[in-house]
């Protein structure tokens, strides 16, 4: 069994509640929880939090609620106490063998069930224990401030090559993450063993983590999401 885990604390200090403000008609944490139960290929929503109200609202949408516990909900717990609370959760509570958990960031609200879909059956195809989504940045150089001296990252600006001539590289987007329980509980990280990544369209990278970020998603979302549904 595939099971979505949804991860959604209460406190947030980019954006205050943002997990319940309104995106584009419904609440933020509403937009995973659907593109999850729109899947296919997952077979339950679980949506994690210490916020009752987030829970209230998961359960709306059709999600099961699982009550994170407040010392893995703060600014420095990470995901993976709450994910491994969650698959504790699930095996102590019900009668559930999970082959897979799908990770959706709430935040990210600009991806469709059918990219869930074709990641789980790349995952299952290739064979992966874990995968995380990626998008092609935009092209660029990238440069770093040390020491007050500016400095190239990933070329010598010396010997600048042509572009056609560069690595390509991959922005790993935090949109979802898919893995074994077992790569989990073996290395306490979502990624591990044989790892493999799914791209998504370059749009899909924007996720809600500061007030402006909020208008621009929406826009996004009405104008490549929603349009031809």
């Amino acid at each position: 069994m595939i099971a979505g885990i949804i991860l959604a604390r209460g406190g947030s200090k980019g954006v205050p509640g943002k997990n319940v403000l309104s995106i584009a008609g419904k609440p933020l944490i509403a937009w995973s929880i659907e593109q999850s139960l729109n899947s296919p290929l997952i077979d339950s929503t679980w949506v994690s939090s210490d916020s009752d109200q987030i829970l209230e609202i998961a359960q709306s949408f059709g999600a099961n609620p699982i009550k994170r516990p407040l010392e893995i909900a703060g600014d420095k717990s990470s995901s993976e106490e709450a994910w491994l609370h969650a698959i504790d959760y699930i095996h102590s509570n019900y009668d559930i063998g999970l082959d897979a958990i799908v990770g959706l960031q709430p935040t990210s609200p600009i991806r469709e069930s059918s990219d869930l879909t074709r990641a789980i059956e790349n995952f299952k195809a290739q064979g992966y224990d874990s995968m995380f989504s990626i998008s092609k940045p935009l092209e660029g150089f990238r440069w770093q401030m040390t020491d007050g001296l500016l400095q190239s990252v990933d070329y010598n600006y010396t010997q600048r090559k042509m572009r056609q001539n560069i690595q390509e590289t991959y922005y790993e987007n935090g949109s979802f993450y898919i893995f074994k329980p077992s790569i989990i509980q073996k290395y306490n990280n979502r990624l591990g063993g044989k790892i493999g990544m799914f791209k998504m369209d370059f749009y899909k990278t924007f996720q809600i983590d500061e007030p402006e970020d909020i208008r621009m998603c929406e826009i996004i979302m009405l104008e490549y999401l929603l349009a031809n549904k």
